[in-house]
């Protein structure tokens, strides 16, 4: 409905995000202020909006190595630049996305899997994930956003 609107010229309520990528690669792409999805295709970027709300999950900690990190690494907000591409190699020429992240703290998905709502099946909950990019209930973004902005001791 969020993108008939769009088409149409109206103006719609921002949408809540996952981005899913490496836990190395999330970190470089917070310290440069980008978002990247699905190995730089455009296609994801292009529906996310202004406004909208970003949460970025490592299910590894390293790309192309199995270590696992399971982890809500970065949250943010889309900014108002378009979607743009950056040659990084001669043969790699990734899209990518303005996002404003604010300071949080790492969160395991593990104590979260049973409030999360976009996790149906909570014995395979990796399985969403695995497109690389999906929208999520507001309500589901903000229980990722307060777990990650909470106080923890020695801050």
């Amino acid at each position: 409905m969020a993108d008939l609107a769009r088409s149409t010229g109206q103006v719609s309520a921002p949408r809540s995000w996952v981005l899913v990528a490496s836990r190395d690669h999330i970190r470089h792409g917070v310290v440069q202020g980008i978002a990247q999805a699905n190995h730089g295709q455009p296609g994801p970027l292009h529906r996310l909006q202004p406004g909208d709300g970003v949460v970025l999950y490592a299910p590894k900690l390293v790309h192309g190595q199995p270590a696992p990190c399971q982890c809500f690494v970065a949250l943010g907000e889309v900014g108002p630049a378009p979607v743009f591409q950056v040659q990084v190699t001669p043969d790699f020429a990734p899209f990518r996305r303005r996002v404003s992240y604010q300071p949080v703290t790492e969160v395991p998905i593990q104590p979260l899997l049973a409030q999360l709502s976009f996790i149906t099946d909570k014995a395979h909950w990796g399985y969403p994930f695995r497109a690389g990019y999906f929208a999520i209930p507001e309500a589901d973004f903000t229980l990722i956003e307060a777990a990650m902005t909470a106080p923890t001791h020695g801050r």
